[in-house]
């Protein structure tokens, strides 16, 4: 079973995004921010990232980049789910690492689109 870290400071969202990727048969973890996401990820590398732009401690930018850095980081596919749309962002994004770019709000044809782009699906 491929595995799926969601990484998002809202409790809605990650109860929604776990939804839908257990209905897509992955085994889901959470992490209120990227702090938390990055120790879970230097304990268990996960096969997919879903991951939020804004949050508190560590964003989802800054994330990414220690995420590239650590042993066995450049693994996980990485998808970001945010509200920032800025044609900027979405390349400072790509460059720090991301494989794909989804905006919220989402469902789960959307998610399942993007999964299945970058071969998680």
């Amino acid at each position: 079973m491929k595995t799926c870290l969601v990484v998002d400071d809202s409790r809605v969202i990650r109860k929604v995004a776990r939804r839908i990727l257990e209905d897509m048969a992955f085994e889901v973890t959470e992490a209120e921010d990227g702090s938390i996401a990055l120790r879970n990820c230097q304990q268990k590398m996960p096969d997919a990232v879903l991951l939020d732009w804004n949050m508190p401690v560590m964003s989802g930018i800054e994330f990414l980049k220690e995420l590239r850095k650590t042993p066995g980081g450049n693994d996980p596919v990485v998808v970001f789910c945010t509200t920032e749309n800025d044609m900027s962002a979405i390349v400072e994004a790509m460059e720090a690492g991301a494989n794909e770019y989804i905006m919220k709000p989402f469902d789960s044809e959307i998610v399942q689109s993007k999964f299945s782009e970058v071969g998680l699906y």
